[in-house]
């Protein structure tokens, strides 16, 4: 998909691409939506353990069967508080293709809703507020849903931006 700078999608031809399955789940009680095909399970919150110096966002390391994967808060990569946090979060476990090769990551959420189909027709750029759009460089689309809202979220910049992606 071709975006501007920001990978914000400009033309209907590009939000139309953002179409279809998603696992929403909700962080400091806002709608989100992650692209269905980048999800491989749900795990309840396991220990994680801290890493010292790790990247802001990332707060530490678990053992999933055998294998050491980092876990990424989203509630702290957002700069969403922690003022309604949840007693009981859930770690998506995405797996991405990049350069190197796949990339397991954890996301941890405050609850996982359900797998939604999204159409194209339901899908809208995200807002500008500003010169550099910072607020919204996560967001791929904003999807109008029941009368709710998701935003649909781009994780592979949020992974970028906790150096996790470069790892193999």
């Amino acid at each position: 998909m071709e975006a501007q700078p920001n990978n914000t999608p400009t033309s209907a031809g590009q939000l139309a691409s953002l179409a279809g399955k998603y696992m929403t789940f909700r962080v400091g009680g806002e709608e989100y939506g992650l692209e269905i095909l980048k999800v491989r399970e749900l795990i309840g919150l396991l220990e994680i353990t801290r890493v010292p110096h790790a990247p802001h966002g990332v707060r530490g390391v678990v053992n999933l069967r055998g294998k050491i994967i980092p876990v990424v808060d989203l509630r702290t990569h957002l700069g969403i508080g922690s003022e309604n946090a949840v007693a009981r979060p859930v770690i998506i476990v995405a797996q991405l293709q990049t350069p190197t090769g796949p990339v397991t990551t954890g996301v941890l959420v405050d609850q996982v809703l359900e797998v939604r189909n999204i159409a194209s027709a339901q899908i809208e750029p995200p807002p500008s507020f500003g010169r550099s759009d910072e607020a919204t460089r996560f967001i791929l689309g904003i999807a109008k849903t029941e009368k709710r809202v998701v935003l649909l979220i781009d994780i592979d910049l949020v992974l970028a931006e906790t150096n996790l992606s470069l790892a193999a």
